[in-house]
């Protein structure tokens, strides 16, 4: 069994806040995959269902991100989970819009909700680092994270949420590189292999057929007397 947590702030006020992309992430592999209704249970919002052949909860603390440790916790020590069944989607202010990384372990990185999760449970979890991006001046942090995000953002959110749901699977089975492949089919699409490219003007025009050139003998014309072509011809 694996329990995939999801860092986030309860309640309408938050929902859309960068901030929460955790619980955004759960949401949509959750409505992808068919899981259960969500309940209250843990301190938090708890459902269940299946990726591939392994059992999973999902789960998203409702403690307020500061104490999302508690949550989580109180979960793994109920079901006999260790760090290592433990998958914790979050925001990451190192990481530019739209890029996400799989990392086993490591510290915090001053992350509250992570900071909670190191004094329960330990670091020894993966994290799913789902970039937002970074304001540029650490006193801007605050309000930063906990505000919505921006319609210019709409895009690149859905792909790399849709990304995650594709990738479900592969992330529980322990395959980070295809789950990590899900997301960059959503977000960089390949090219098909059918289209074909726009002619360069510059350089794919065709060659203008060569005119022949001209006769100069048989265009001049001659104005000499009879006379006068006779005297040429024997001087």
């Amino acid at each position: 069994m694996k329990l995939l947590v999801g860092l986030g702030n309860p309640g309408l006020k938050y929902a859309g806040n960068r901030h929460n992309i955790g619980f955004m992430a759960l949401d949509r592999i959750a409505d992808d995959h068919g899981f259960a209704p969500w309940r209250g249970k843990f301190q938090g919002a708890l459902t269940e269902g299946r990726l591939g052949h392994e059992k999973v909860l999902l789960l998203k603390p409702e403690t307020f991100m500061n104490l999302s440790g508690q949550s989580v916790g109180e979960a793994m020590r109920f079901y006999k989970l260790t760090p290592d069944d433990i998958i914790v989607f979050h925001d990451e202010l190192d990481l530019a819009p739209g890029k996400v990384r799989v990392k086993q372990g490591g510290g915090h990185a001053g992350h509250n909700g992570l900071r909670s999760l190191h004094a329960h449970i330990g670091p020894d979890y993966t994290r799913v680092r789902m970039g937002i991006g970074h304001p540029g001046n650490k006193n801007a942090v605050s309000s930063y994270v906990l505000r919505d995000f921006a319609k210019a953002d709409e895009d690149w959110l859905e792909d790399v949420l849709r990304g995650c749901a594709d990738g479900a699977v592969d992330l529980v089975e322990g395959d980070s590189g295809k789950f990590m492949n899900a997301i960059g089919r959503r977000v960089n699409p390949p090219r098909s292999s059918t289209a074909q490219p726009k002619p360069d003007t510059a350089t794919d025009a065709p060659a203008p057929k060569p005119q022949p050139k001209a006769d100069v003998k048989a265009e001049t014309k001659d104005t000499r007397s009879p006379l006068q072509r006779l005297m040429d011809k024997f001087s």
